[in-house]
């Protein structure tokens, strides 16, 4: 005869399913580690926004110092012309020539002024721009740091769970407390 629709439970899968229903520390840990996660991942889409931002920023100092650097070249370069400009008017021997050279030579001191002008500014620019991706960057650096508490605190949770020491489920709280502590600091 078949055994149709009749289970006889083992006496320790019973033991076994009361258990579980009655076992807090199991669901306080899934629990824990669900809302870690969630914090977690919402952290570090938020720390990877700052570090994106950060580096659009300097990479846009970086490209304003290469431009400033050549201006500075063509203000050598203004510089090299009127200085050899100078000398012709020195050496001409005709007056006509005299005046060509003197007039390149104030030409390429003119030039030199609005070459320097904008050197300079653009080296200011650049200096506000790395200024102000260090300042984006630093949330990011405390984000990091309390995601790394965040996933401590989820490994000790884990180690809960497999171990049943209750003291590491106090230090994975803890642990997750100061994580989004510091987290949060990040963000104000």
């Amino acid at each position: 005869m078949a055994e149709e629709g009749f289970e006889v439970p083992q006496p320790h899968e019973k033991m076994i399913e009361e258990h579980a229903e009655h076992d807090t520390l199991a669901q306080r840990i899934a629990l824990l580690t669900a809302i870690l996660a969630t914090i977690g991942a919402v952290f570090s889409y938020q720390s990877g926004a700052n570090q994106n931002e950060a580096m659009v920023l300097k990479n846009e100092s970086i490209r304003l110092q290469a431009q400033a650097s050549d201006q500075w070249a063509f203000y050598q370069s203004t510089s090299t012309k009127e200085h050899l400009a100078k000398l012709g008017a020195d050496l001409a021997t005709t007056e006509e020539a005299r005046k060509h050279y003197a007039d390149d030579a104030k030409h390429e001191a003119e030039k030199k002024v609005d070459v320097k002008k904008a050197a300079e500014a653009l080296e200011e620019k650049s200096k506000a721009l790395n200024e102000e991706s260090e300042k984006t960057l630093r949330p990011h650096e405390r984000m990091a740091l309390g995601m790394t508490l965040i996933q401590i605190a989820v490994a000790l949770a884990s180690i809960t769970a497999l171990t049943r020491i209750r003291w590491l489920f106090f230090g994975s709280i803890i642990s997750a407390a100061a994580g989004i502590g510091i987290a949060v600091s990040g963000l104000i």
